[in-house]
This record gives C-alpha cells, structure tokens and sequence, in this order.
C-alpha cells in the first residue's frame, strides 16, 4: 500500500470521526433537547442517554426539565379602596414541551419578559378587585388561587406546567407607610393621652373620696373622744368630791402630788422655792405640816 493511499485512508477516518462525533449527543436525566435543522425545530427528546441528529445542518438545544422560578420586578398596584401597594409576586414552571416553548417563547430570556408581564397583569388585575384588608386575610389565599387559573389558562400556549403561583410581599409605598406610621403613632399618643386623662379623673375622685371619709372618720373620733373624756372628767370630779368628803387630808395628798408630777416631771426642770415652801410641805411631814427651819 502506497503513502497516498495511507494518507486518503486517514484523511476518511478522521473526516468519518468529526462527523460521527457532530451526530451524536447526549441528554442528561435533568434535561430534555430539542433538534433544530436550520434554525427550525424538528423534534423533542425526552428520554436521557445517547442520541443522533443529522450532521452540520442539525444542532441541539437543550432545557432543564425541573422546576424553575419566574420572579418579575415588584409592580405598584391600587387597590379596590384606592389605596397603593407594592406587589412582589413569583411563580414556579416547568418546561413539558419543548417545542411549543421554542415556537412561542424563542429563548428563556424572552419568556421570562413575556410571561413575567402576563403574571403582572393577573396580578394587577385580580388584587386590584379587593381591598387592603383582604390581603392580610384568608381572601389572600382566593386571590392567589384565581391568578394560578389566569397563568394555567396559558400554559399550553408556550408549552410550560404552572408549578405554583404566590404573592410574596405586599407593602405599602414608603411615602404612604410613612404617613400610615404617622398617623398611627398620632392615634396611639391620641389614646394615651385619653387614657391618662381618665387616670387622673379616677384619681382625683378617689382622693376627694378618701379625704372625705378621712374628715368623717376624724371628725366622729373628735367627737367620740370629747364624749368620753368629759364623762371621763366628770367620773373623776366625782370621785374627787367623794373623796374629799371622806378624808380631806388624802385629798390634799392627792392633788399635791399631781402639782409634783406636773412640776418635777422633766429632766431639765429647775426651781429655787424656800425649803419651807407651802408646796413642799408634804416633803417634811407626811401630815401636810411645815418642818421647822432648824430639823
């Protein structure tokens, strides 16, 4: 065998290996392909492993077959109560036919445009028909559910399954929630202020009434106690009298020691009286008579 024939041998084989290898392809488990000849799709494979397509005028592009998410820039919406809210809203898809994807949405960027913005529109339009209080209620979950059956209603059109559909946030604009902020805090000041005032009433009544009774309660004991110690006065002048009819003397006795003990009863008490002073009398003689000046 001479050279030329070697080298027109492995000119073939390496030509039969580029295109053998341009033929061939392989689909992951996670993915599906779609052949395209010119441009044009052809067909869908679905199954993973090795395939074939023709050479240099077939080529393949490949999807992911799991879950994806569609996430659109947060939309301002007014409500059915014209209030304003910032509306962040996603939904989860999977592609099932690749070729109707590729006919409708021609690349996954122009879906996401495409379809992002008909998830808008549901969005504006179902939560644009209840008020602010139903999107922090149960109807919440109702309004979700009838923007989940716009999006499904279309799903075939570009060949997708609608996974989930959910409204992730919704917030009022910051000029909004800050006057919202506002006149909450102007309410609670508002109620506090209130509630004090009633505090204060409630106290002073409660004092005046306490005080009341105070002046009762001390005026009655006044009187209770005068009561008792003019009987008590009274008590004590009789037996005073008594005793002074019975034994004069004692009497004498008696009263001179009470001038003792009012006189002498403090520590700091100072007299200068004679010694034979008619109020020490009873120091000399227990009888009341004055003791000579010389005993």
């Amino acid at each position: 065998m001479n050279r030329a024939v070697l080298i027109g041998l492995g000119v073939v084989g390496v030509v039969a290996l580029i295109v053998g290898m341009n033929a061939i392809f392989t689909v992951h488990q996670t993915q599906t392909a779609l052949v395209l000849q010119l441009g044009n799709p052809v067909r869908a494979i679905y199954e993973a492993g090795l395939h074939f397509k023709l050479p240099f005028i077939q080529n393949v592009e490949y999807y992911d077959k799991r879950i994806l998410d569609l996430d659109p820039p947060i939309q301002q919406v007014i409500l059915s109560d014209r209030k304003r809210i910032d509306v962040d809203s996603f939904a989860r898809y999977r592609i099932v036919d690749p070729l109707e994807f590729k006919k409708k949405a021609v690349t996954i960027d122009n879906f996401r445009s495409v379809f992002g913005g008909r998830l808008n529109s549901a969005v504006r339009a179902q939560v644009g028909k209840v008020g602010l209080a139903d999107m922090v209620s149960g109807k919440r979950d109702d309004v979700m559910l009838e923007i989940t059956n716009l999006l499904k209603a279309q799903e075939a059109e570009f060949g997708i399954e609608v996974v989930d559909v959910r409204i992730g946030r919704t917030d009022l604009p910051e000029d909004i929630s800050n006057d919202v902020y506002n006149r909450m805090r102007s309410e609670r000041e508002r109620e506090a202020s209130l509630l004090r005032a009633e505090g204060d009433e409630l106290k002073q009544r409660i004092v005046a009434d306490a005080d009341r009774q105070m002046t009762i309660i001390i005026a009655e004991a006044t009187r209770l106690a005068q009561i008792l110690r003019g009987t008590g006065d009274a008590e004590r002048n009789r037996i005073l009298g008594d005793a002074y009819g019975i034994d004069p003397e004692f009497f004498a006795f008696y009263r001179s020691m009470e001038a003792y003990r009012s006189a002498l009863g403090g520590d700091d008490t100072t007299m200068v009286l004679s010694p034979d002073s008619a109020f020490f009398r009873f120091f000399g003689d227990m009888s009341g008579g004055v003791a000579p000046r010389g005993e």
